[in-house]
């Protein structure tokens, strides 16, 4: 997992900023709605729905919002018909990328990623072409104001986490999806504070960037996550702190 801490970290930093943005909770919307179609309303039966739910309480949507969408989703209500689709490519300098999308119009959104792609210096590639190269695995993040290093990682790996990886300003844990559960749950449950909990794709690998191809993927990166149909993105960048710092000044 060399260079994933700083992917990881970015990831982190970015997720908070997200959250003002405005746009997580139509996300997080459309997630429920297509995770209720797919495996029905009740989250107790429904992994992909609590999943779901749980990420969007984790963004402070509201309790009415996340059941109008559960309803839309299992055809109480009307709601729009969401497709989900990965989309994988490249960005500059080599960087794996994958997309969890869900659209209601396939050929629209193929077409504008493709073209974010394009604009940013790299180019969308055909399914199987990075996904190699990724492993799902269950994240959490606790910032270390709030969580005491002996508590996190000996709770985590009781519970039955991987590895707990230091992210500067938070502890990130890392399990198996199917002790996802178990392990936010037990964090939870011995008081510690959660930042953010999903299920993530892991690189094996990653992709050192500087200058311009750095430049280039993060702006890719923020493009991407700015469109309406891409849920998350995953990708395998190492971009060091002084890259950062400069690309930051």
């Amino acid at each position: 997992m060399a260079g994933h801490s700083k992917w990881a970290n970015i990831k982190h930093k970015k997720a908070r900023q997200d959250q003002k943005r405005g746009k997580i909770w139509s996300k997080c919307s459309r997630a429920i709605m297509a995770a209720a179609k797919a495996g029905g309303p009740n989250p107790d039966a429904n992994l992909g729905l609590r999943y779901a739910i749980d990420e969007a309480k984790a963004a402070n949507m509201p309790k009415d919002t996340i059941e109008n969408a559960i309803k839309k989703g299992s055809g109480e209500a009307g709601g729009a018909d969401f497709e989900s689709i990965v989309y994988e490519g490249y960005g500059a300098g080599g960087v794996a990328i994958m997309l969890d999308i869900l659209t209601d119009n396939r050929n629209r959104t193929a077409a504008e990623v493709r073209k974010l792609f394009e604009k940013h210096g790299g180019n969308l590639g055909a399914s199987g072409c990075v996904a190699y190269n990724f492993t799902s695995k269950g994240q959490v993040f606790l910032p270390k104001a709030d969580a005491d290093e002996e508590a996190v990682i000996e709770t985590a790996l009781e519970a039955g986490a991987e590895d707990i990886v230091d992210q500067g300003e938070a502890w990130e844990v890392l399990c198996d999806p199917g002790d996802f559960i178990a392990v936010r749950e037990a964090l939870e449950a011995k008081g510690l504070a959660i930042e953010s909990a999903q299920i993530a794709m892991i690189p094996g690998t990653t992709v050192e960037v500087r200058g311009r191809d750095a430049e280039k993927v993060l702006h890719l990166i923020d493009a991407l996550e700015d469109h309406d149909d891409v849920q998350k993105v995953h990708a395998n960048f190492d971009i060091s702190e002084d890259e950062l710092a400069a690309l930051d000044a």
